[in-house]
């Protein structure tokens, strides 16, 4: 009988966190990902490079960290909220990075 191939398949599947480099040049993100898996690793990193666990966020301070990396600072603050990565008070005065952030 031939061997199963699945659990290289599975492991296929599911990657390793990948290495977002290749998507900045010169500390600049060059484009935001349209697929939302490369996206995904994206706003995983920017959440952990630039928003401490620890402290709390006025929408002017999130949007001032985002633009050092790209100037749709906006729809990056978007995608970190609807991707659960940053909460943010329902009067939308401040904002936090989530716990459950990796």
């Amino acid at each position: 009988m031939p061997q199963s191939t699945e659990p290289p398949q599975q492991s296929a599947a599911r990657p390793a966190r990948r290495d977002v480099s290749d998507l900045f040049s010169g500390g600049r993100l060059t484009a935001i990902p349209r697929k939302a898996a490369r996206r995904d690793q994206l706003l995983v990193h920017l959440t952990e490079t630039l928003f401490s666990a620890e402290r709390t966020y006025t929408e002017p301070e999130v949007n001032e960290a985002l633009r050092t990396v790209h100037e749709d600072c906006s729809a990056l603050r978007r995608y970190l909220i609807t991707s659960g990565l940053l909460t943010r008070t329902r009067d939308g005065r401040s904002y936090r990075r989530s716990a459950t952030a990796l």
